[in-house]
């Protein structure tokens, strides 16, 4: 098989070495995902703002084209909380949720999204996705996490209720404490309880009873499954619907149509910003549990080719009625515990849920939203972590500001404001980590040819000589820092009569920082002073062989640092410094 074809067609690699145990293993995750993901996807349906079975369509073709396309033996693609809470903001901007606008955006963003995707993938710049930092993404997460749950209590408690942003819905709800109704109370109340003992004491509940360990995974996952099945059977047998309790009501009994999304130039340009930062957003997610769980197999995910079955995934969605999707961690954490092998297992996930479409539509006509919401609920606060305040506190205060500052405007200002501040964030926090960059003055260590900080070591210094090590490629933002740094450096006394750049953890200079180092040499030379460099790797000499510094140069490069101090030191002089 052409290694290109496999490359880009991944099904070819793992669909060679397919055997029939690896079949059972995939059938099995699959029935136990597809018992998860029935209730699951309609509650994020619901958070989306679409009719449940939206929640339906967006898994069963965006699986099967993550299966022919990804290269994740384990991730689970479908509707997510964080990716349905953008949707809902989002499209909530630009057409009225229960109109047929509002799916038509719904199907616009999924292609935005998805086009976005594979262009990304095509071009190899999942790298871009490293600009967003991990302790930004753990704050925008726990601030989406604290979001989705306060927006499912107007239906737990049955009342109406909006709002995008924390203080909006808290508002909100207050204005309508007085059309609370009880009975959607006691259910969503119950539902929520029920689920979060199912998740926490299920499972070694049955152990101690005897079940074995496939038996106990399958009846926790099913939890869910077991609330949605009782409140509805509750909610028929008494009439509640009749009493105010709001219902999901009819749900087509149908395979997912085929859709166009809408490409109307206002639409589009309305959706286009929102349809990026939910395709990074969705790709970092994806991305990063996918290769927590290849890890553990040893196994490895290709990031670009991701992009590509993510962007395919996604692009399925907007053709079959759904919304954007992507790989989402409780589901996929599920599917690699069951024994999910290879993707085909989602693509079995598929077929039940097709199935489900099909046949079982009709038996959540009387399904409460409020247990659709306390689904919800307990899944999102896993997500809610805000430890990571303090840790970040203890660590680095630059990243408490950070991860404070994305939680803060996401819950204050709504999602997209804080996808964007993270992105913003994660960059100016750079620029101002490499704007600063450790420069520490070294000396030799006694008996060696190493050379450390001598502010940390006892090591031997010549007061004619100065040797700087720069901890960083330089560039543009830091250049000039280094200028100010050698300058006060040269002018505290004048027994200095050669400075030594070493540029062991130099990886670039860009022109600017040339610029800088032209303009270090000159000062020096009219100072008396000559600039050295020494452990310059190969990449950064040849580029500065292109220009005209080191012909300039006041003094010489050296391959190591310690032929810099035999040929520079006096020993006569050399002293040992704490």
């Amino acid at each position: 098989m052409n290694t290109h074809l496999r490359r880009y067609l991944p099904v070819f690699d793992w669909g060679r070495t397919y055997t029939r145990q690896t079949l059972s293993n995939d059938v099995i995750a699959a029935v136990i995902v597809t018992i998860m993901l029935i209730p699951q996807s309609l509650a994020y349906a619901l958070l989306a703002g679409l009719p449940p079975e939206a929640g339906i369509y967006a898994s069963i073709a965006p699986i099967l084209l993550y299966a022919i396309f990804g290269t994740s033996r384990a991730l689970a693609v479908g509707p997510v909380a964080v990716v349905s809470l953008l949707t809902a903001s989002a499209i909530g901007q630009v057409a009225e949720q229960g109109t047929a606008g509002y799916a038509v955006a719904a199907l616009t963003l999924a292609f935005l999204s998805g086009g976005f995707l594979v262009l990304m993938g095509i071009f190899r710049l999942g790298f871009l996705a490293n600009f967003l930092s991990h302790p930004v993404i753990a704050g925008f997460i726990t601030a989406s996490g604290i979001l989705i749950a306060t927006s499912q209590l107007k239906h737990i408690l049955g009342v109406s209720a909006h709002g995008h942003t924390l203080p909006e819905m808290l508002m909100s709800l207050f204005a309508h404490l007085s059309e609370i109704n009880w009975i959607t109370v006691v259910i969503g109340l119950s539902a929520t309880t029920f689920l979060f003992w199912v998740r926490k004491h299920l499972k070694p509940t049955l152990r101690r009873l005897g079940a074995g360990p496939l038996l106990a995974d399958i009846l926790t996952k099913a939890g869910p499954v077991a609330a949605v099945v009782t409140t509805t059977l509750a909610v028929w047998v008494f009439d509640l619907d009749a009493q105010g309790v709001r219902i999901v009501g009819d749900v087509p009994q149908s395979l997912p149509p085929l859709t166009l999304p809408g490409l109307s130039p206002d639409l589009v340009g309305a959706l286009l910003v929102p349809a990026i930062l939910i395709s990074i957003i969705g790709f970092v997610e994806s991305v990063s549990v996918a290769q927590t769980l290849a890890a553990k197999k040893r196994q490895r995910i290709d990031p670009d080719q991701e992009l590509i079955g993510l962007g395919a995934a996604n692009l399925g969605a907007a053709f079959t009625g759904g919304y954007p999707v992507t790989g989402g961690f409780s589901r996929s954490v599920v599917n690699f515990d069951a024994g999910a092998e290879t993707p085909a297992a989602g693509a079995y996930t598929a077929i039940g849920l097709a199935i489900a479409a099909m046949a079982l539509t009709p038996l959540v006509y009387y399904l409460p939203n409020a247990t659709l919401a306390a689904t919800i609920i307990v899944a999102v606060l896993s997500l809610v972590d805000l430890s990571i305040l303090q840790k970040t506190w203890g660590y680095a205060r630059a990243d408490f500001a950070a991860v404070a500052a994305t939680i803060l405007l996401t819950l204050g200002l709504g999602v997209e404001v804080g996808v964007a501040s993270g992105v913003t964030i994660s960059v100016l926090l750079h620029l101002y980590k490499t704007s600063r960059p450790h420069v520490a003055e070294v000396g030799l260590v006694p008996d060696t040819q190493h050379f450390r900080n001598i502010h940390r070591h006892s090591v031997e210094t010549d007061p004619s000589l100065v040797t700087l090590r720069v901890d960083e490629s330089l560039y543009f933002v830091n250049a000039r820092f280094l200028e100010d740094l050698i300058q006060k450096r040269v002018t505290e006394g004048c027994a200095v009569r050669n400075v030594v750049l070493m540029c062991s953890a130099v990886n670039d200079v860009d022109y600017s920082a040339l610029e800088s180092l032209e303009a270090i040499n000159q000062r020096l030379i009219d100072m008396g002073i000559r600039l050295h460099l020494s452990e310059v790797k190969g990449p950064v000499m040849d580029r500065l062989k292109r220009s005209h510094f080191i012909d300039a140069m006041g003094g010489e490069i050296f391959l190591s640092q310690y032929d810099a101090w035999a040929a520079l030191s006096n020993p006569d002089v050399s002293k040992a410094a704490e």
